[in-house]
């Protein structure tokens, strides 16, 4: 007996009051198929009603692929926890999810990714719900936000602090899933699942599971079905016994704007000099100088933004596998992408299920992470998570804190000065006429990394800016590396308002920082 059946059927089977748990990273891995026809039903039906739905990555983006925001409807939709939402620039129109959590319509929490993925985990076992030191000290924290992102969120209290074992933890009672959505490439009659064409595993193994173990429903989308007996058992990374639907989506796209590319799901490795290089330029040289931070045969995570560019520094210096990325969709080796494929890399070397690869993050298994920020404060404290005047241009934290809890050597980038006028030469970094506004200020205004928490573990902390290299130590933010051509005291210490300080023995960096050709990395 075939488990295909069509979309409504599948969504028909989602009762009122629904805890919704949905596989996803943006496009990469989003049935969107199934959460259009959940939307479509409630427009005809207006069933089901007042359901909480799970995201431990954004489902959707603000190009092509609604995602979550087929949802997000007023009496669909009543409560969101996810570790990401869709983002964009502000030429776009605000997601409708953004909506609801800034009209306050929704309860809205952002939940790092990594602690979401052990949600599942806990709910599945039918343990107590999640123990953890992710989060302490950060908006994630009760002492702060909680992980509330409007007054409705705040009404309700999804995680405390608790003492066990002479320790501080953070304990997220479990929110336990009766329905997941999921998706794949190809399924068989039976419900078997494979991701031959995917970017990416996600967590639709563990989020099954999680749902099976409480006696709900899984739906699974794919791109095709075969005949039963037709797939290879280790080619199954999900096996029919937890699917109970399976619907198709031929059209399904790989990730934003790309259908299908083979490279991205490791059925062809590309050549080295296929892959585009950074454009000179400022941001260029931010990257350049977080690249000297490597070595050969380390292991490096990489967050989105500025930090993005490093990989393609490597491969234009000649080091195009001198090192192993790992990011939290998965992938881990070869070269992560950029744009619109972000979370995606060609030439892997392998997928890793995202719930583990964070088991990874969270225990700091890694040398190294580079991430962006949005602003910094005087106690080192990052915000990548909120932008109160405009939310949507920020995704949320992702697994950003997860990462950043433990890891033993940070190296975020982003711009000292916002709209500042700037000539870059081969001599110099030149600043013609101040911006809007400076990035180091006294207090952020959500506090997705804590420095003070940095300090107490121990942690490596250093910010790279157009400017300098600043050093997270006890005392505050200390300018140990200033760049050709910039003021110390100037361009530096009057332009953070004496919130970044310069020591007495900050060097220049080399001019090879700035050249239009190779700097001539050695790794």
């Amino acid at each position: 007996m075939t488990k295909v059946v069509p979309v409504a059927n599948a969504v028909s089977q989602i009762e009122d009051g629904a805890i919704v748990t949905v596989s996803s990273s943006s496009t990469l891995g989003c049935p969107d198929a199934v959460l259009a026809a959940i939307g479509a039903r409630f427009g005809a039906e207006g069933h089901p009603r007042n359901i909480t739905s799970l995201h431990p990555i954004a489902a959707g983006d603000v190009y092509s692929v609604k995602g979550m925001d087929h949802l997000a409807k007023d009496g669909l939709l009543s409560r969101v926890l996810a570790g990401s939402y869709p983002s964009g620039p502000s030429s776009v129109e605000m997601p409708e999810i953004w909506k609801m959590i800034t009209e306050d319509r929704v309860a809205a929490y952002n939940v790092p990714s990594g602690i979401m993925f052990d949600m599942h985990r806990e709910a599945a076992a039918h343990r107590p719900g999640v123990l953890t030191e992710v989060g302490i000290d950060t908006f994630v924290d009760p002492k702060l936000q909680g992980c509330a992102m409007n007054e409705r969120g705040a009404a309700s209290s999804i995680v405390k602090r608790v003492q066990f074992d002479g320790k501080t933890w953070l304990h997220f009672p479990n929110v336990v899933p009766n329905v997941a959505i999921i998706r794949a490439t190809t399924a068989d009659e039976r419900g078997n699942l494979t991701y031959e064409h995917e970017g990416a595993y996600l967590g639709g193994l563990e989020q099954a599971i999680c749902v099976r173990n409480n006696g709900g429903l899984v739906i699974a989308q794919v791109k095709r079905v075969t005949a039963n007996g037709s797939l290879r058992p280790h080619d199954v990374r999900v096996p029919g016994h937890l699917v109970d639907c399976v619907v198709v989506d031929p059209d399904q796209k790989q990730t934003t704007e790309t259908p299908y590319d083979p490279a991205i799901s490791g059925e062809i490795m590309r050549p080295w000099d296929s892959f585009s290089l950074v454009d000179h330029g400022v941001e260029k040289v931010i990257a350049r100088r977080a690249a000297q931070e490597l070595k050969r045969g380390m292991t490096a995570n990489l967050g989105f933004g500025m930090s993005a560019m490093v990989p393609r520094v490597l491969l234009e210096e000649g080091h195009p596998d001198a090192v192993t990325w790992a990011i939290e969709q998965g992938a881990v080796g070869g070269v992560p992408l950029t744009g619109f494929a972000f979370g995606c890399a060609s030439n892997a070397e392998a997928f890793m299920p995202s719930p583990q690869q964070f088991i990874y993050f969270q225990g700091a298994g890694f040398d190294v992470s580079f991430l962006s920020f949005l602003e910094i404060d005087v106690a080192g404290n990052v915000n990548v998570s909120k932008l109160g005047k405009k939310p949507y241009l920020t995704a949320g934290c992702g697994g950003f804190v997860d990462i950043t809890s433990k890891a033993k050597n940070i190296v975020f980038s982003g711009w000292f000065e916002a709209g500042a006028k700037i000539n870059l030469s081969d001599d110099a970094i030149n600043i013609e006429a101040p911006g809007k506004f400076t990035k180091m200020v006294d207090e952020v205004e959500h506090v997705t990394f804590s420095g003070k928490r940095a300090r107490e573990q121990g942690q490596n902390v250093i910010y790279i800016t157009e400017r300098c290299v600043i050093q997270l130590t006890d005392s505050g933010l200390l300018a140990t590396e200033i760049m050709p051509g910039i003021d110390p005291q100037t361009h530096i210490v009057a332009a953070s308002k004496g919130r970044v300080q310069v020591a007495e023995n900050a060097k220049v960096m080399p001019k090879d920082l700035l050249s239009k050709t190779t700097m001539g990395l050695v790794l």
